[in-house]
């Protein structure tokens, strides 16, 4: 195997043979493992993970957002995904918004903000798969809520950044274009806030209101999110904000299990949930690299070839992904021999491909991803998200719970398959991954950061088995970036796409891609978190050892017993 430099990790890899979980913080991991310990389920501990996340790294993910995840059930042998991700409301239209003079969904307003399918996935997938019961499952996260945390130093510094969209005093989305001069409405982020303004690092935070709507969760379950007072007063914070969800959009609704999507490749299975989520971009890309032998390229070669499958995944993704209800993509065709044949025929060794226009948008998002393996060999492949950092940045008032803004993924051309639409589901970043191999487990693994998400799997995938590294390594390792622009405004007329490479690539690397077309960006320091941050538990086949990496760009880490 080669690397691109003189490669060392950081991190040793944890190992453990009764149970392991990995997450972006250390006491939701730690919640984690608790739960394992206590003789619950991969199931039962992610829950419980994604529950502490929400009060520990409040801006990343929460009630307000969505979740997905793959189940391997270990007496089964098979993969489930769940779909946790909710629909606009069913009053939501494309006219309304072109009439106040928008161009495209804005971020940070009412008009973003889908039902919040979090909660029903966690109930469904303890449903399904716990065995605990769900105040015992969601105890940490209340208790890190009322009795307080300290903040680290990650979350810390993008809590900071929050403090304007907390409290509204830029108005600039906060409103509808006409209403704007007169400002904005009160704001309930104060909530988030110790005096006005966010918390040091290691300072000790409570968050009250939070830890009371998880109390209510734990005592009502669903019922608590769904039905009642809480879709109420959410629905009238949204409208203040030119949103149009009512409590009917929330009533009744559930999470969704679908079929996984799947791509071989070297004799391993990479299982991703399907549209509406961007797990078909990393299965196409993943199709198309089946076609190369990476492992005997060297550094350039490698990554050239990488970023042109990437490329590729998402001219399909970005052209298909949406709610299969209502817009379903054509899988058969897209997972048909020829045409990726015909997709591989079209990477050049020596050349990147020109005018390769995806629709990707600008680097963004926040999530949590984790991993959890039990001691009965059940994995949980769990991702949970308000999309950006804080989601629209509302507060539904008294209750701690950040409101989402899945809807900016829209698209507002009504010809598109993804076009906003009432009771639709939106594209969706969020992709948790699983790797069986011979009919068994053997690997949980996910990285978080929107649109990085798909081309971190690729590359994570590739690292573990075209190099052989371990799963530390194979988050260590430096990573590339798709930028926004790609297929146009990058300089030539020949240019390939603008590519963000991380800090570790050699010089004699940079200068090789982009001789080869890609219009290549070098980032460093705290930009490193546009690589997205992961982690991986890997099954050992023949020892059945649990071995784990936790990516060094957050604060989190693996735990195992």
């Amino acid at each position: 195997m080669e690397y691109d430099f003189n490669f060392q990790s950081r991190r040793s890899n944890i190992m453990a043979t009764h149970g392991m979980v990995a997450s972006s913080q250390p006491l939701a991991t730690l919640a984690g493992l608790d739960l394992l310990r206590a003789g619950g389920t991969a199931a039962d501990a992610a829950v419980a993970v994604a529950a502490a996340l929400a009060v520990v790294e409040p801006f990343s993910t929460g009630i307000g957002g969505d979740c997905f995840a793959l189940y391997w059930d270990n007496t089964r042998k098979r993969v489930f995904a769940l779909n946790g991700s909710g629909p606009a409301a069913q009053n939501a239209n494309i006219d309304d918004l072109l009439q106040l003079g928008y161009t495209e969904i804005p971020q940070f307003t009412g008009h973003a903000v889908s039902v919040p399918g979090a909660v029903a996935g966690w109930i469904a997938l303890l449903e399904r798969f716990g065995r605990l019961p769900l105040v015992d499952i969601l105890s940490p996260a209340i208790r890190y809520a009322l009795e307080g945390y300290p903040v680290t130093e990650w979350i810390g510094t993008g809590w900071k950044l929050m403090e304007s969209r907390l409290l509204r005093e830029k108005v600039d989305e906060s409103l509808p274009l006409h209403q704007q001069r007169s400002g904005p409405p009160q704001s309930s982020g104060h909530e988030f806030l110790v005096d006005g303004h966010a918390p040091e690092v290691g300072e000790v935070v409570t968050l009250r209101t939070l830890g009371e709507t998880l109390q209510r969760i734990a005592a009502d379950g669903r019922d608590a999110i769904y039905s009642g007072e809480f879709p109420q007063k959410l629905c009238e914070h949204v409208q203040r904000y030119g949103g149009w969800l009512t409590p009917d959009d929330l009533s009744g609704f559930e999470a969704e299990w679908v079929e996984p999507i799947t791509a071989d490749y070297r004799g391993v299975r990479l299982h991703e949930c399907p549209p509406n989520g961007q797990g078909l971009a990393a299965i196409m890309a993943v199709r198309i690299a089946e076609g190369f032998n990476l492992a005997e390229m060297d550094p350039v070669e490698r990554t050239h070839t990488l970023i042109e499958c990437m490329r590729l995944g998402f001219t399909e993704a970005l052209q298909w992904v949406a709610d299969p209800h209502i817009a379903p993509a054509p899988l058969d065709e897209l997972f048909s021999e020829d045409y990726i044949h015909s997709r591989q025929a079209m990477i050049a060794p020596d050349k990147a491909l020109v005018h390769l226009e995806t629709g990707l948008r600008s680097p963004g998002g926040d999530t949590v991803y984790l991993s959890v393996v039990d001691g009965e060999g059940n994995a949980c492949s769990f991702i949970n998200s308000l999309y950006m950092g804080g989601g629209t940045g509302l507060v539904v008032p008294g209750t701690g719970v950040f409101l989402q803004n899945r809807g900016a993924l829209f698209s507002l051309d009504p010809a598109h398959p993804n076009a906003l639409e009432g009771g639709k589901r939106p594209y969706h970043t969020i992709i948790p991954g699983m790797l069986t191999q011979d009919g068994e487990f053997l690997a949980s693994f996910g990285i978080m950061g929107g649109f990085v998400q798909p081309q971190a799997h690729l590359q994570v995938l590739s690292n573990l088995v075209d190099l052989g590294l371990n799963p530390q390594q194979a988050l260590d390792l430096p990573r590339f970036r798709l930028n926004a622009d790609i297929g146009k405004g990058v300089g030539a007329e020949d240019a390939g796409g603008e590519v963000f490479l991380e800090e570790g690539f050699s010089l004699d690397t940079l200068t090789a891609l982009g001789n080869k077309g890609h219009h290549i960006t070098l980032l460093s320091g705290q930009k490193r978190v546009l690589f997205g941050g992961g982690q991986v538990i890997w099954r050992d086949p023949t020892s059945g050892v649990l071995i784990a990496g936790s990516d060094p760009r957050k604060d989190g880490c693996a735990m195992g017993y």
